[in-house]
């Protein structure tokens, strides 16, 4: 199996949200389509493992925003690598609370449904929860929705560990020949960050950042962070 060939299935990039006895959390997902129009129902798939696929089963119900290609890339780092166990989400995100209760984040997106759970299906390592929509707004009609693929090739993002579209990266197929790290020029090295898979490639730099196109990695201030979960440069790797 190669599974390169997945990369070719198409998703778009989302926040999933809900609130149960007081807490809020949320979190960024790419696996949501609608599977019917009369009653229009919408279908997520949430790991075990995230904090919110639990509230979901305790509340009941849950909010889809869509996510457009200019949302600032501190509510992608919050939401989608940062555990709301440990923070709060919600504190620096413009959100509303939809009829029933439910935050529904309206920072970077294009639109938003909110969604009353009418199913769930346990797949193995995530539940499908499918929701009844019981309200939805456009935000911004003329942005851009955000797909999996912009992010994947524009802003370089990856998905994270609990995503059900998660590739270990040993599973890829070798394409590239190795070569000595002594063979490269600082300019031609990219570095992986550990946690989150961001690449920074010193071609391209970080200017939202502060790095401009041209700048190698050890060039880079020690204060700089990954863009997309906000380790430090240490926790940086070079790639083979």
């Amino acid at each position: 199996m190669q599974i390169e060939a997945f990369f070719k299935l198409s998703y778009g990039l989302y926040i999933v949200s809900t609130e149960s006895a007081g807490e809020k959390n949320g979190y960024i997902a790419n696996t949501a389509f609608q599977v019917t129009a009369e009653p229009a129902q919408l279908a997520i798939s949430c790991s075990k493992d995230n904090f919110t696929t639990h509230l979901i089963e305790e509340s009941g119900v849950f909010s889809l925003s869509i996510l457009h290609q200019d949302v600032d890339q501190s509510v992608i780092s919050t939401m989608g690598y940062k555990s709301g166990k440990e923070i709060n989400k919600f504190e620096k995100i413009k959100y509303i609370n939809g009829q029933t209760g439910v935050p529904i984040v309206t920072e970077g997106c294009s639109a938003w449904f909110e969604c009353s759970v009418v199913q769930k299906v346990d797949v193995g390592s995530h539940i499908i929860f499918i929701g009844k929509v019981l309200d939805s707004r456009l935000i911004d009609e003329k942005s851009v929705p955000m797909t999996y693929a912009y992010y994947r090739e524009i802003k370089n993002g990856v998905a994270p560990k609990n995503a059900p579209t998660y590739v270990d990266k040993s599973k890829l197929t070798e394409t590239k020949t190795e070569s000595s790290s002594d063979q490269k020029s600082k300019l031609n090295q990219k570095w992986e960050c550990t946690v989150c898979g961001q690449i920074y490639d010193p071609i391209e730099g970080d200017p939202d950042g502060g790095i401009a196109p041209g700048t190698a990695f050890e060039d880079i201030p020690d204060d700089w962070v990954c863009p997309t979960c906000g380790v430090s440069k240490e926790d940086f790797v070079p790639m083979d």
